[in-house]
């Protein structure tokens, strides 16, 4: 497998700090454009998925491992950032919650256990299944996949491996071929940046194409902060002329960017 190749870095013990953050920002730079040629296959994997959000679909994210941990971090920005519903992206992680902190033995290698985990949530044919394995090989995702597919729900893989095993088990298979890592073996590096980019792509495009982004803007963000408050009053302002106060009024009455807008403008017959 290209994710366990040895470096092409040898000898890091005996390098000097700025040796080894130059080599690392090589190979770094390696990955977006590992990205870029899993576009295609992004856009058809977002557009199936878009639709059967509309139809009541969610997505699920599975992993083990790093994998899992970037999948319930994408999950979990979504509704702070805009301002969906937490039932609606779901990360899961083989060995549950306390695997976000802790190593959880042989939890990734039971086949049966996430298609257990995914039917806790009564997961149904409008649902997505996105199985993330930088190796390829993780027997929770590919379980868990397999099992998704033969119940008619939409699949894909994230593996950084070519024509790995969760590929063959996904109707849509996204290879993000990043190269060895910088140190042997561990793809909590190029693997996990590259996973972490591909997840940005599909959950970001998917809220933009939802109508959850305005212009830029993150109009339906939750207001959990006085920064975000802070943010969205200046949005309000930019786009209705109001004074700060006034804009910020308006904002905590209507609790997002989006309705306070689009109720000032209905009451102002500003067009």
């Amino acid at each position: 497998m290209v994710t366990e190749q040895p470096s092409l870095h040898d000898n890091l013990d005996k390098k000097s700090t700025g040796q080894l953050l130059n080599e690392m920002n090589e190979e770094d730079r390696k990955v977006a454009l590992a990205v870029q040629s899993a576009i295609p296959r992004l856009e058809e994997l977002i557009d199936k998925i878009v639709e059967r959000m509309k139809r009541g679909g969610r997505i699920f994210y599975i992993g083990a491992g790093s994998s899992g941990r970037l999948g319930v971090l994408d999950a979990s920005e979504i509704p702070p950032t805009f301002g969906l519903s937490s039932g609606l992206v779901i990360g899961l992680i083989a060995g549950g919650d306390n695997a976000l902190r802790n190593p959880v033995e042989n939890a990734e290698d039971d086949s049966e256990k996430a298609w257990i985990d995914l039917k806790l949530f009564n997961i149904n044919k409008t649902d997505t299944v996105i199985g993330i394995a930088a190796s390829g090989t993780t027997p929770y995702v590919i379980g868990g996949l397999r099992n998704a597919r033969a119940n008619g729900m939409l699949t894909a893989s994230i593996a950084c491996n070519p024509d790995s095993l969760i590929a063959q088990e996904a109707e849509i298979s996204i290879e993000v071929i990043v190269g060895p890592e910088f140190v042997t073996g561990s793809t909590r590096l190029k693997s996990g940046t590259a996973e972490k980019l591909v997840l940005n792509m599909i959950s970001t495009v998917t809220m933009i194409k939802l109508g959850r982004v305005k212009g830029n803007r993150m109009v339906n963000m939750q207001l959990s902060n006085i920064k975000l408050i802070d943010r969205g009053t200046r949005m309000i302002m930019e786009d209705l002329g109001l004074e700060y106060e006034q804009a910020k009024n308006i904002l905590l009455v209507h609790g997002s960017v989006k309705k306070a807008v689009e109720f000032y403008k209905s009451t102002h017959l500003i067009l």
